[in-house]
C-alpha cells in the first residue's frame, strides 16, 4: 500500500508558486518524494526559494524538505505546528549544489498509520525567463 497524499496547486504564476500538500499514512511514510517537479514550472526556472510555509504534522517524527541535489540539500525540518515566513530573512534559497534537479522533495520520519500532515509552501521560481539575471 501507500500513504495517501494529494497536492492542491494554490497559485501558478510567472514568478511565484504556492502549493499544499497532505498525507495520511498507512505506515508505509514518504522517503525523497519530488513534492514540486521545477522542470513543470511556469517560466522554466532552474532553482528555487521558499518564501512561507505553514504546517501541521501529526504523529510523525518530523517532515524533512529537501533539495534534490546529488547529496541533498536540507532546507528545513518540521515538527509540530507552525508557520514561518523568509521573506524578511532574504528567503530560503535551493543552495545549488552539485548535480540533481533542485525539485523540492519530502521525507516522513517515524511512519505509523493514520499519521498526517498538512504543508503549505510559497515559492519563488529564479533563475528562469521571470528572472534572467539570476541564473
Amino acid at each position: 500500500m501507500a500513504d495517501a497524499v494529494t497536492t492542491n496547486v494554490l497559485f501558478s504564476g510567472a514568478t511565484r508558486y504556492a502549493a499544499e500538500f497532505t498525507n495520511i499514512s498507512d505506515g508505509t511514510g514518504e522517503s525523497n518524494v519530488v513534492k514540486i517537479d521545477i522542470s513543470t514550472l511556469p517560466g522554466a526556472p532552474t532553482y528555487t526559494a521558499i518564501e512561507e510555509v505553514n504546517w501541521s504534522i501529526g504523529g510523525f517524527t518530523f517532515v524533512k524538505i529537501s533539495f534534490d541535489h546529488n547529496t541533498d540539500d536540507t532546507g528545513m525540518v518540521l515538527t509540530g505546528r507552525g508557520a514561518v515566513s523568509y521573506k524578511d530573512l532574504s528567503y530560503l534559497f535551493d543552495p545549488r549544489s552539485t548535480g540533481g534537479t533542485g525539485d523540492i522533495l519530502f521525507t516522513t520520519a517515524g511512519s505509523a498509520t493514520n499519521n498526517n500532515y498538512t504543508i503549505s509552501l510559497v515559492i519563488q521560481l529564479r533563475g528562469g525567463s521571470a528572472f534572467p539575471y539570476a541564473s
